[in-house]
């Protein structure tokens, strides 16, 4: 019988902790989970079933694709994804995504089964300390043993993921604690003792700032994922619209502004924009707003931006002076300290300086840009494909990457309309991440059109969760940019070991006969008459599409700032 969701799920009641598990993710308002079924899971399971009008369960075809589902459900949401596993395979196979949010600030509560407290540390069947495994990927983690802990456990996670800089915690629950009876009560975390999730904003650092800003020549602002996570978009627009800054993205940052916005000049990195690559060491005050100084954002350390005075506005204060000394740190919600600070400064302009952004802009579009988008050549870019998908979609979709050459093209090239519009996996580049991220953020957000640009090889990392889009009907859209090659190690190769391929050609399957097994529509293309056609078919679809598009074998990604090198030093070809 199905329990009477009317009946509140935290006023006080006798029920199982496997029960109160479920309960507990109600109170939150979680009406969305992925997960995979194991023996040590089995009586939340069980519980599960009798709610399952209230809380939507997600069974993707292996673990890794379950929280790299909740990963991108997260992302395009801005809500606490939700993944359960059992215990040992199963906790383990979650650990490449935890780490993955974890380096990536996406908030997650995972709930592990584990085997009964009285066999801990027995090498019991299916039995492993995914404590210890997962502390140094996690923002907080704790072993439940007793069925009255599980609701206290559950409300400090659900806190500490989302608050702050938001991040990935695990809670590991015995076997018997499922079992065991609990007084059932929930009452949410509002704070836990020693943890500043926030840091007091200092006005002294916001006067200095300013003027700072008031005074520079040539400031430039480098903005990341943190004005997303902060919802602060709004007034991250007001406060380079009143100074005139020029504006840059980290990979993570983009589609907090839109990509035609006038201030907007790209995005940095390794295979970012040649304009905000080169003139990071030109400008006179560098403004980070919710970013980390990434290594493949600065390039070597020892020449990046010397001649600059560093104004960094972070949330989380180990990021202050971590990597790049700063001479004016402002601590806090960028939401807040962008506020203050926008009513410090002064209105400007900086015409001169944002014309050498776009100068640099049009060697680019000329050398690099121009042959990308619009190629004269017989073979298929991955360049024109995202062409193709800017003008039918209009800027309006969520864009999934995976990892790679295509994931570097793609970012460079979307339009970006509306924020949460782009989720890739940035700081730890896991192949096989796109695929069931897409199909998270599809589930997250049904009216939003979703395309997932993936390469042949991470495809073939997760490709079983095709059969989860099957089941659960998401209308996912996905490309495949096959160069029958993983791609970027490819093109390393050819530029730093003398074109030795080792272990990098694929020879592929056929993908279009695999997505009719799973019930997908699909199609293969090869020549340049067929693109514009096979992308609106695509995207006029109503259900889930596979598009393979089979591009040149050994084409690269430019601009490049090869690895040790100065961003000064950033390379057209």
């Amino acid at each position: 019988m199905e329990a009477t969701i009317a009946q509140s799920v935290s006023e006080k009641v006798k029920t199982s902790g496997a029960e109160a598990v479920i309960r507990s993710l109600l109170a939150e308002k979680v009406d969305l989970l992925f997960g995979y079924p194991g023996g040590a899971i089995m009586p939340v399971y069980d519980a599960l079933f009798h709610y399952q009008q209230a809380l939507k369960h997600v069974l993707t075809r292996h673990e890794q694709g379950a929280i790299h589902a909740a990963q991108g459900y997260a992302r395009a949401t801005g809500k606490v994804g939700v993944v359960m596993a059992t215990s040992g395979p199963g906790a383990t196979n979650l650990i490449t995504g935890i780490a993955d949010a974890m380096i990536d600030s996406t908030p997650l509560v995972c709930i592990t089964g584990q085997v009964g407290s009285h066999l801990l540390g027995t090498d019991a069947f299916q039995e492993t300390d995914i404590i210890s495994i997962s502390m140094p990927c996690t923002k907080w983690n704790f072993q439940v043993t007793k069925a009255e802990e599980i609701p206290a456990a559950l409300a400090k996670a659900f806190y500490i993921a989302q608050s702050g800089r938001p991040g990935p915690v695990l809670i590991d629950i015995t076997k018997d604690a499922q079992f065991g009876e609990v007084e059932f009560e929930y009452r949410p975390c509002q704070n836990v003792r020693s943890y500043k999730p926030v840091p007091p904003i200092n006005p002294e650092a916001i006067e200095q700032a300013a003027e700072l800003i008031n005074s520079a020549k040539r400031p430039f602002v480098l903005f990341g994922q943190g004005v997303i996570l902060g919802q602060a978009e709004e007034e991250f627009k007001s406060f380079i619209e009143k100074t005139g800054i020029p504006a840059a993205s980290t990979l993570l940052g983009l589609s907090a502004l839109p990509t035609d916005h006038p201030l907007n000049v790209g995005m940095l990195g390794m295979h970012g924009n040649y304009g905000p690559n080169k003139l990071t060491n030109e400008c006179d005050v560098l403004i980070a707003i919710g970013m980390r100084f990434d290594d493949r954002v600065t390039g070597d350390l020892s020449r990046y931006a010397v001649q600059a005075k560093v104004i960094h506005l972070d949330i989380d204060p180990s990021e202050i002076n971590k990597n790049v000394k700063v001479q004016v740190p402002v601590l806090g919600n960028c939401k807040e300290t962008l506020k203050h600070l926008t009513q410090a400064v002064k209105r400007k302009s900086h015409q001169a300086w944002l014309e050498q952004f776009r100068a640099y802009g049009q060697i680019e579009h000329e050398q690099v840009i121009e042959p990308e988008l619009k190629p004269l050549g017989p073979e298929l870019t991955m360049g024109e494909v995202i062409r193709q998908v800017n003008e039918l979609a209009r800027g309006e979709a969520i864009l999934v990457t995976d990892v790679g050459q295509h994931q570097m093209v793609a970012c460079r090239y979307t339009h970006f309309k509306q924020t949460k519009s782009n989720i890739t996996s940035g700081g730890l580049g896991t192949m096989g991440f796109c695929l069931p991220a897409a199909l998270g953020a599809k589930l997250g957000t049904p009216d939003r059109e979703v395309v997932a640009v993936i390469g042949d090889g991470g495809f073939q990392m997760t490709l079983q969760e095709l059969g989860t889009i099957f089941q659960t009907k998401a209308a996912v859209k996905i490309i495949i940019l096959n160069n029958s090659f993983l791609g970027m190690v490819r093109q390393w190769q050819q530029l730093f070991f003398d074109k030795r391929y080792s272990s990098t050609e694929m020879v592929n399957p056929d993908f279009v006969k695999i997505a009719e097994g799973y019930g997908i529509k699909g199609r293969s293309i090869k020549q340049r008459s067929q693109l514009k056609e096979a992308v609106a078919e695509m995207l006029n679809h109503k259900e889930s599409y596979l598009l393979e598009v089979h591009v040149g074998k050994e084409d690269n990604v430019f601009p490049m700032v090869p690895t040790g090198a100065s961003v000064s030093d950033v390379r057209l070809s």
